[in-house]
């Protein structure tokens, strides 16, 4: 789609998007035509061992997936909510969906049951993939999703979970592929917001297609003779699914899974060594990480291309970029409802440190007022992308108004204030709303707030983002005890673990510091910007006391 050329100003002229009448992701990514034994995926598993999946495997595998999700009563636009970790398994669950006209709803290995029972619920999910080991998480509130039909475990049976292994070995090859349109809903991938509980942001099959131009920017006109992909990034999360897997399978590039648990630095630098990475994928936070391991240079790596997003670098890591790995780390940015529309390129002179890179050939970026007005350069104002784009969500789910408030006029708004210079570089500025970017994740208080309500301590609380060092914010719990509780380093830490139980590993509070009273507007809101400064007041304290 990109093609490869050396002036930026000509990539961008000239490009030109394909966008087909009829498009399926299964089609697109499953199709073995002309790659036959090609390897797909690479799969490192939690014993040692990999174990290649060719091409025509996941085709073979996919069509019988499809058979049988068939077989189960999924339709074309019911959902299909697929909870597994970096697996050959995870695609194949995407791509019979989708050869089926349903949509897939990713979820994260890391969620716990709060967070599940609230996804699936939302999504009104038909079905779920998922590993036996998870089936304890959705036991306690299984019987209150009247629309989950069916659950398939892909390591065997389960309480409430047929073993899906014996029922592909009995589906036909012969796998349906419904004819589906770019518009067509496809994906939906839950987004923390501001303010209430997280919102299903919609795909349709085009999001793949939106999706290309900037994979192939930032990895310097992948695909290249030997590229093989890797991301510690789950699944899931939309860097994950769209900006690796997917864009592998399209391209017939292999692709590396593993099921990491926690992020290790020093295994991640043996896994890419081991399986000859080419390119990866690796957020800011986990660069952090690698760079506290001491002479990268024993590993022998073979990156080509490394490309990170999610929160911005800064200097020192292009600079380590370059003196360790011997390349030039290419930022990107995105999000969920708009990935990755602006990249750097350094294989084409578009980089810079500081700036988060230059609009990705294919999308129109601006930094405009709130009025719409698009602002002249050095001005600082939230970052935009003008609709349409084939990278766009089609709707948050059933959510009619928060779409609504997503657009200025002609104008996706990313909630993002940043500053555009007169060669086109954007330096992200910040949030202008509550939402915390914590390793890369974007956490939403509404639903950590909810959560904390539910332990019976808390009489009040609120989440807001506290300036750290390695994960960019960490999350704070500000709460007011209810009676006949005392504050206690005890207390906070069960307060901690209630969260991370029962949302997520990434959103719980890692400090919970108690107050007699929350700072409220006169309608009873939290005024979270007072405890923002707060917290940023006491972490810059911290770090002057070194």
């Amino acid at each position: 789609m990109l093609p490869k050329r050396e002036d930026y100003a000509a990539l961008r002229r000239d490009f030109v998007w394909q966008v087909p009448a009829r498009f399926n992701l299964a089609d697109a990514c499953g199709r073995s035509a002309g790659r036959g034994d090609k390897v797909a995926i690479i799969h490192q598993r939690e014993d040692g061992d990999a174990e290649n999946w060719s091409f025509a495997e996941i085709e073979r595998q996919s069509a019988r997936l499809a058979n049988v999700l068939k077989e189960k009563g999924l339709k074309r636009g019911e959902r299909l909510a697929i909870l597994l970790p970096q697996t050959p398994q995870t695609a194949l669950a995407h791509l019979a969906a989708w050869r089926l006209g349903a949509v897939t709803v990713p979820l994260a290995m890391l969620f716990g049951p709060q967070a599940l029972k609230y996804r699936l619920g939302d999504s009104g999910a038909a079905g779920l993939v998922t590993l036996s080991s998870c089936l304890e998480k959705i036991a306690e509130f299984r019987q209150e999703l009247g629309d989950l039909r069916f659950v398939l475990a892909a390591d065997g049976p389960g309480e409430g979970a047929e073993a899906l292994g014996p029922l592909l070995e009995r589906a036909s090859e012969m796998g349906p592929m419904e004819v589906t349109g770019p518009n067509d809903p496809a994906v939906m991938v839950y987004t923390s917001g501001t303010t209430g509980p997280p919102k299903g942001a919609l795909h349709g099959h085009r999001v793949l297609l939106g999706h290309l131009p900037g994979v192939q920017f930032s990895h310097e006109f992948l695909p290249q003779p030997g590229d093989l992909l890797w991301t510690p990034a789950d699944w899931a999360w939309a860097g994950g699914l769209f900006n690796v897997l997917l864009p592998a399978l399209y391209f017939g590039v292999p692709v590396v899974a593993s099921r990491g648990q926690k992020f290790d630095p020093e295994a991640a630098f043996a896994l890419m060594a081991r399986h000859g990475v080419r390119n990866a994928f690796v957020p800011p936070t986990a660069l952090k990480m690698l760079r506290a391991v001491p002479g990268p240079a024993r590993y022998a790596l073979n990156l080509r291309t490394l490309g990170s997003g999610g929160e911005t670098l800064g200097r020192e890591a292009l600079e380590w970029g370059r003196s360790a790995l011997g390349l030039t780390i290419n930022e990107f940015y995105g999000q969920t409802e708009c990935n990755y529309v602006l990249s750097s390129c350094a294989g084409i002179g578009v980089s810079r440190p500081g700036a988060i890179g230059k609009a990705v050939p294919g999308h129109e970026v601006a930094i405009i007022d709130a009025a719409g007005t698009v602002l002249p350069a050095g001005s600082q104002g939230q970052i935009a992308v003008r609709a349409p784009d084939p990278v766009m969500f089609l709707e948050y789910w059933r959510r009619p108004e928060a779409t609504k408030d997503k657009y200025v006029g002609e104008w996706l708004v990313t909630g993002d204030q940043g500053v555009m210079d007169e060669e086109g570089y954007v330096t992200f500025v910040g949030r202008d709303d509550d939402v915390i970017t914590s390793a890369g994740f974007r956490i939403g208080p509404g639903e950590i707030e909810d959560c904390l309500i539910g332990h019976p301590a808390v009489q009040l609380a609120a989440a807001v983002g506290k300036p750290d060092p390695l994960r960019t914010e960490i999350v704070k719990a500000y709460v007011v005890l209810a009676e006949g509780f005392q504050p206690s380093p005890e207390l906070a830490a069960e307060i901690g673990a209630f969260v991370r139980e029962r949302l997520s590993a990434h959103e719980y509070p890692r400090e919970v510091a108690f107050v007699e009273e929350m700072p409220l507007t006169t309608t009873g809101k939290v005024i979270r910007r007072q405890l923002r400064e707060a917290a940023r007041r006491e972490a810059e304290k911290e770090d002057a006391a070194g």
